[in-house]
């Protein structure tokens, strides 16, 4: 998506992390709360997908367990990602 057409179509969204991943992807991925922009804090993980990853060199027992210690449960201040629990099965 066009950064202009971001501008366009949703106002102030240009110039915020928001606006940022907006424009990665195709103009209906996302439904964006309306009034709710300056709420956005940060970027939120997929945890099916890190596991995903780390299955790339490791089993699954060992992703999960390094996911767990060594990523989710980091703690690195303000900026600490969200990691959002979407495996549901």
């Amino acid at each position: 998506m066009d950064k202009s057409l971001i501008e366009k179509q949703n106002g102030n969204f240009a110039n915020t992390l928001l606006g940022e991943v907006i424009a990665c992807y195709d103009e209906d991925t996302f439904l964006i709360a309306d009034g709710f922009d300056e709420a956005t804090m940060r970027l939120i993980y997929s945890v099916s997908k890190c596991i995903e990853i780390l299955m790339r060199d490791m089993s699954e027992e060992e992703a999960m367990e390094h996911f767990s210690f060594n990523v989710s449960g980091a703690y690195v201040g303000d900026k600490t990602p969200i990691w959002c629990q979407d495996n549901f099965a």
